[in-house]
């Protein structure tokens, strides 16, 4: 090929090994992504891509593994001003006497903004490209999230009980969808509608969230099932198991994400699959709070598309999803006292493609693929801890952890480089940290 039928294309990356998720189990040695604008146009042997491309961004990363971008599915952002405070404490009493109080004395649009924008930090310096986000003041998180650069799904909280934020089901329906309407035209924000839980939301409301998704063809981000408590108060309530109640007004679809699913019987189970629903694991938060933790093997056994959030950091501490992707299949291995049991494979697929189609996003994002975003998490795996390797994907699920993380691009940017983010100031977050530390140290 003559240089005039060399292609200029924004960015390459070079790198010793690529994890494209798909094709499924596929490990790719001395290969190149080759970005243009925010898309991948091209995967090949880098021997071959002086021949083809070039670029005035070209990254060689000869230790590394990349990586569709991660994903988090299902995180409370901004509750991260809020981490360590109230640790130890059953959910119910967690809930009720810690989170909520402290919420409705703090928890204002300056609050989401900030939390928003230190978890967003947090996020990309651990290799998240894409949060699926529920909580109050969507626009104020929206605004961090434009900040940052990353790429977020924000959930239109809704619930009955009154807050600093809305008064009723109806008031957080229409100011969720007025803030939507603010970012729609955003490239890196979608939307859900973010009902808090079966026990939080009534029927009439329930029956207005499903309207609204059908007609704006939004996904519905839920917490379902996460303790027996919650399904012994439906069944006194309305004589039957959450989830059959979310089946009969229409809820659980191929949209309908269940987060937590931690107690769930054969009929829960069917349903889930039935409908092609998307369960949400969150298994250091389930832990943590003392609520047990799903049965990924049951889940996968009914095909239900399974993949992993970190929940918020007052119940997790960390939004760190590959640890939480770590910790899933320890559990299930243990759990089934099957060490085959959500191998390397699966678990990566959790924390990418599974979160994607979850998201309604598999075709844009998720894996390392043609006309895809480039959205691509890169580890440099020349560490005494990841030395020697003989598996990549394998040393991404039980050798590697979130300091191993060099780069980070979302969309085709470079957002995170050897720990120092593009688009948002470390110094000024912790600045702002250390500020809400102060005055939340008032209620301690």
């Amino acid at each position: 090929m003559t240089a005039s039928h060399i292609q200029h294309v924004s960015t390459i990356i070079s790198a010793k090994w690529i994890c494209p998720v798909r094709p499924i189990n596929t490990t790719l040695e001395d290969h190149s992504i080759i970005i243009d604008q925010d898309r991948i146009v091209d995967i090949i042997e880098t021997k071959n891509v002086a021949s083809l491309y070039e670029t005035d961004q070209h990254y060689q990363l000869h230790h590394h593994i990349v990586t569709p971008g991660l994903i988090n599915a299902h995180t409370h952002a901004a509750m991260n001003l809020f981490r360590g405070f109230a640790d130890d404490q059953p959910l119910h009493t967690w809930l009720n006497e810690s989170i909520w109080p402290l919420e409705k004395k703090w928890v204002t649009p300056d609050f989401v903004h900030d939390g928003t924008l230190i978890a967003c930090a947090e996020m990309l310096k651990s290799g998240i490209t894409t949060f699926n986000e529920m909580y109050f003041y969507p626009e104020s998180a929206s605004r961090a999230i434009k900040q940052s650069g990353i790429r977020a799904n924000i959930g239109l909280f809704v619930m009955e009980y009154p807050s600093n934020y809305a008064n009723d089901g109806e008031d957080y329906l229409m100011k969720g969808l007025e803030a939507r309407d603010r970012w729609r035209d955003e490239a890196l924000i979608t939307s859900s509608l973010a009902p808090h839980a079966p026990y939080s939301v009534s029927d009439k409301t329930l029956n207005q969230v499903l309207t609204y998704a059908n007609q704006l063809n939004l996904t519905i981000h839920m917490h379902v099932h996460e303790t027996e408590e919650e399904i012994k108060a439906s069944l006194a309530e309305y004589q039957m198991r959450p989830l059959e109640r979310l089946n009969r007004l229409g809820i659980v679809s191929p949209q309908f994400m269940a987060v937590h699913s931690v107690y769930l019987n054969h009929e829960d189970l069917t349903t889930l699959s039935k409908e092609s629903a998307s369960v949400i694991h969150c298994p250091t938060s389930n832990l943590k709070l003392g609520s047990g933790f799903a049965d990924i093997a049951a889940l996968q056994k009914h095909g239900i598309n399974v993949c992993i959030g970190t929940d918020g950091s007052a119940s997790n501490n960390k939004q760190d999803v590959l640890h939480d992707m770590q910790l899933a299949s320890l559990l299930t291995k243990g759990l089934t006292k099957n060490p085959a049991m959500q191998d390397a494979k699966t678990s990566l697929e959790m924390v990418t493609i599974n979160g994607a189609k979850a998201l309604g996003l598999e075709d844009h994002i998720g894996s390392i693929e043609k006309g895809k975003y480039a959205d691509l998490t890169v580890f440099d795996m020349d560490h005494i801890s990841t030395l020697p390797m003989f598996d990549p994907m394998s040393h991404l699920v039980y050798a590697a952890s979130r300091e191993e993380v060099s780069h980070v691009w979302v969309n085709g940017l470079l957002q995170y480089e050897e720990g120092h983010l593009t688009s948002i100031d470390i110094k000024a977050c912790k600045d702002i940290a250390l500020r809400w530390q102060l005055k939340l140290k008032q209620n301690i």
